[in-house]
């Protein structure tokens, strides 16, 4: 089995990929995401192109200083109709995503990009389409005030994983997907290239 590079740092994202089996290095992806986002939004990329080529930008940088190595290149994005969110800066702005994502549906985008070598061999995003039930203000008070700074560590200011899945009424998409890797379509590629036993 080989070594799978994570061009990332996330915990959550590791922890994933070894619960799965796989042999990961974390190499966390030295670029600016929101100067990287800022042209696609003015160009008109869908949310779904966005979280793409900012996966296989942090692919293809780690892999600049890791020749040879098979990377991984993880991005999420999550939009509402056509506005993308960004992790809440802090409990008034977690507060602000829920009262807007409240009684709507709005989509989580995975995406993930293997690169060897500064070569893209294979890119896929995978889409989640989540429905919050229509939440009161004084609720979305009291959830926070419970959940604390954990709401500031998602997009969505909600982990699904824990209290977060009270918030929704609806969910439609696999649990990987949402948490940020599109893990059955990964695991299919890397068999595909023979990185993994399959």
């Amino acid at each position: 089995m080989e070594k799978i590079v994570l061009a990332s740092g996330s915990q959550f994202r590791k922890a994933i990929l070894m619960n799965a089996g796989l042999d990961i290095e974390i190499v966390p992806a030295q670029i600016d995401e929101r100067a990287a986002e800022a042209p696609l939004q003015e160009s008109g990329a869908s949310p779904e192109d966005v979280a793409l080529i900012l996966a296989e930008a942090k692919a293809v940088e780690v892999s600049t200083r890791k020749p040879g190595a098979l990377v991984l290149g993880c991005d999420q994005t999550m939009s509402l109709g056509d506005e993308v969110f960004h992790k809440p800066a802090d409990m008034e702005g977690a507060r602000r995503h829920l009262l807007k994502l409240s009684g709507k549906t709005h989509h989580l985008n995975s995406a993930a990009v293997l690169v060897r070598d500064g070569e893209v061999l294979w890119r896929h995003v995978g889409t989640a389409s989540l429905t919050m039930r229509n939440l009161d203000p004084a609720f979305i008070g009291r959830h926070l005030a419970r959940v604390g700074p954990k709401a500031l560590l998602s997009v969505g200011a909600y982990q699904i994983e824990g209290e977060g899945i009270q918030l929704f009424e609806k969910i439609e998409g696999d649990y990987f997907t949402i948490v940020g890797v599109p893990l059955l379509a990964t695991l299919a590629e890397l068999r595909r290239l023979g990185a993994i036993d399959g």
